[in-house]
């Protein structure tokens, strides 16, 4: 499975590598990186249902009957397929881990991939090997071992909030936020582009323009008004597809025009909240990190422990 991991890893990163085009934020997303990405989460998924439906008996009988089930041997922490799952799915944890902080602070390995890449692979890893450590503990936790799952529980939760925040503030292929003053060349950028494609058109482009914006942003206030604001972008895109259809373009030019006012109103919205975004992403940092090491610590107790007790597993 490891390897296949790795192999997915690769062929992301390859095919990605000289499709994306030279502009720093928006670009098309490679068949090749919807590839990647589908099979990362098809791995998560199948590995997830996969271990559900084979332990479902044994998981659904209480702690006292287990002992004699028949997939009790296997099964429980230290059985053949329960300690083997907490064992790989500790490799796959520290292995996401370090090996994004390795990239992210070693000069020899930034040449390596795209930063955007080892973080999708990182959050794929850090993923997939709770899941494994969950069907490892066979779902009964205690002692100072729990402190150390409801960390992790906390660093993957913390993590799904850090990968919204992450991906509110823009940024370069390669990872580096962007200045205002270049994310608003984009911005001007796409609005040309908009021009370009709308020059034979009967809707007004500067009306366009002006209505991607919604609603002024300061309209949209707390967490409720952030969503409304995504909700209110749909609509308005449904209303510019429709006016398009109308003037009888092609499927293309729609979609076109449509990924343009797109990326205007995600520019729009991302420009006013892009300082809010960079200070949440910081004390995110600040956050995350202690429940990470509380876990990693832990574990490292915990896997010693195991072995001075003599559950070497096949070794």
């Amino acid at each position: 499975m490891i390897l296949i991991i790795i192999v997915l890893f690769c062929f992301g990163e390859f095919v990605n590598f000289n499709n994306f085009a030279n502009h720093t934020y928006h670009k098309m997303t490679s068949t090749g990186h919807k590839i990647y990405i589908a099979s990362l989460v098809s791995i998560v998924a199948a590995v997830t249902i996969f271990l559900a439906i084979q332990g479902a008996s044994y998981y659904g009988t209480s702690m006292e009957e287990r002992f004699y089930h028949e997939n009790h041997t296997n099964l429980k922490p230290n059985g053949l397929v329960g300690h083997g799952l907490g064992i790989i799915g500790t490799l796959l944890i520290l292995i996401g881990v370090f090996g994004y902080m390795a990239r992210k602070r070693f000069r020899l390995l930034s040449r390596i991939g795209v930063l955007k890449h080892w973080l999708e692979f990182h959050i794929f890893l850090c993923t997939l090997g709770p899941i494994m450590v969950l069907f490892h503990t066979a779902f009964k936790f205690g002692g100072i071992v729990s402190i150390s799952f409801w960390s992790m529980v906390a660093v993957v939760a913390s993590g799904v909030i850090g990968r919204f925040i992450y991906l509110q503030i823009p940024r370069t292929i390669q990872g580096r936020e962007l200045s205002l003053h270049e994310i608003q060349e984009i911005k001007t950028e796409t609005n040309a582009n908009m021009v370009d494609h709308l020059t034979n058109s009967a809707i007004n482009i500067g009306e366009l323009i002006k209505s991607t914006a919604i609603k002024s942003p300061d309209h949209y206030h707390g967490f409720s008004g952030f969503f409304t604001q995504y909700v209110d972008e749909f609509k308005h895109k449904n209303a510019i597809r429709a006016k398009l259809k109308n003037e009888n373009k092609s499927a293309k030019e729609v979609n076109l025009i449509l990924n343009l006012v797109s990326i205007e109103m995600a520019l729009t919205r991302k420009i006013h909240r892009l300082v809010t975004m960079q200070k949440l992403f910081r004390y995110w940092h600040i956050a995350h990190l202690p429940f990470a090491l509380i876990m990693l610590i832990i574990m490292i107790i915990h896997v010693i422990v195991t072995v001075t007790f003599g559950y070497t597993w096949i070794f």
